[in-house]
């Protein structure tokens, strides 16, 4: 059963509970903790949530699967754009990062028309044209706002993004969300370890107990937007994750005493209408689909 408002409160708190992460490992950062050591963490916590979630609801069987190679490359993949997120985070403002982020289904529409040669309407063309002009507003490349490395960072993040958000869409037809959710995690776990081995040290009592929280509150993130979406469609919920954006302009105001710059918030209007016109057709496409 359909319950869009529960759907719509568990995006927000998932929105609230990313920035919040994104904010921790900005803090953790700077006290010496390594981007391995950052992701390690935020996946060893967050797998004992995962794993009662999954009891929860869909029962421990229910992490059986057909699709073992399918999951190992949505892992690699899904790895590699957590790393770039992070670094995206640690590089740039927590505003100008989480912009850049919202700039994903636009590479995303890009993506399926170019590789899967999906039917990619005037529409959507004219939606992905603005968010790239939203993307150049923010960035003005004509100056040296933001380092240039921190750019690239965020901008191949959302490239990777828009990847996974491909294969996840393939590994929606035949996986749950919750088993997706687990898969991703526990089979990052291995490799995340090796890299411990070479970056992991020992912090103070402060440093554990923000890295705890940063995997915790990962954690919850996942299981709320998972929830959202057991309880509505992606129409409904995907435009409450731009509410990401106030949470990031706070913990970097009363945080770091970073306010945005004017470009930013322009910027940010454009990438953001882009994404929610190519949310709105993509509904008005899935209508047309089902009552054909």
């Amino acid at each position: 059963m359909e319950r869009p408002l529960t759907a719509i409160g568990l995006r927000l708190a998932a929105m609230a509970f990313l920035s919040t992460m994104f904010a921790l490992s900005k803090i953790v950062s700077a006290r010496g903790v390594h981007l391995g050591e950052t992701l390690f963490y935020r996946q060893a916590l967050a797998l004992p949530l995962i794993l009662l979630w999954v009891m929860m609801t869909d029962g421990l069987p229910a992490i059986r699967t057909n699709r073992l190679g399918a999951h190992i490359n949505r892992t690699a993949l899904g790895l590699t754009g957590m790393a770039l997120n992070f670094g995206s985070y640690l590089l740039l403002p927590l505003t100008e990062a989480t912009t850049i982020g919202f700039s994903m289904p636009i590479f995303a529409t890009l993506l399926s028309a170019l590789l899967l040669h999906e039917r990619t309407g005037p529409h959507r063309w004219a939606a992905i044209l603005l968010g790239f002009c939203g993307i150049l507003v923010m960035v003005r490349p004509d100056g040296a706002h933001f380092p240039a490395l921190g750019l690239a960072v965020a901008l191949t993040a959302a490239v990777m993004t828009a990847c996974i958000s491909l294969l996840l869409r393939d590994l929606g037809r035949t996986e749950k969300a919750g088993v997706i959710v687990f898969w991703f995690t526990a089979l990052s776990i291995p490799p995340l370890c090796i890299v411990m081995l070479f970056v992991g040290q020992a912090h103070d009592p402060l440093t554990w107990l923000l890295l705890a929280l940063l995997g915790l509150v990962g954690g919850a993130a996942q299981l709320c937007m998972t929830g959202a979406l057991r309880l509505a469609p992606v129409s409904v919920v995907l435009p409450m994750d731009y509410s990401a954006i106030i949470w990031s302009t706070l913990f970097g105001l009363f945080l770091w005493g970073e306010w945005p710059l004017s470009t930013t918030w322009i910027g940010a209007t454009l990438i953001i209408a882009s994404g929610l016109y190519i949310a709105w057709r993509e509904h008005v496409r899935a209508r047309q689909m089902s009552s054909a």
